[in-house]
């Protein structure tokens, strides 16, 4: 059973939500930033199984996709609260539904968060070791 560090993951999420915030507004494309940085500091300070001390590949890409979920569904609800670049996204989105919107702006941030937060995860191990 591994042993998850809420409190790290927790805090690679928040770095990964804000990160991202803020670096949509200083120019858009470094967004993807966030979720690296936060799923890199998940599986950096996590520790492995309670048999063991080591942390293998697999689980710091399990610890950052945690972070990265939770940070993007953080980052995706600031979004739709107008805290980000949420113009850059909807123009990309041009249907007149609010909801649908929302909606697309959420899923599009829980994948990425998802995916880069499971590369971040994956670099923190390696540098790790």
């Amino acid at each position: 059973m591994i042993k998850i560090n809420l409190k790290i993951i927790g805090v690679g999420a928040l770095v990964n939500a804000a990160l991202t915030i803020i670096l949509s507004r200083i120019f858009f494309p470094l967004l993807v930033l966030g979720p690296l940085t936060g799923g890199f500091l998940s599986s950096y300070h996590s520790r492995g199984y309670e048999d063991y001390d080591k942390m293998d590949k697999k689980d710091g890409m399990v610890v950052g996709a945690i972070s990265g979920l939770i940070g993007g569904l953080i980052t995706g609800l600031l979004f739709i609260l107008g805290i980000g670049d949420i113009t850059s996204i909807l123009g990309v989105i041009s249907t007149g539904n609010t909801l649908l919107n929302a909606y697309i702006i959420i899923q599009l941030s829980l994948i990425m968060s998802f995916v880069l937060g499971l590369v971040g995860g994956f670099l923190g191990v390696i540098v790790k070791k």
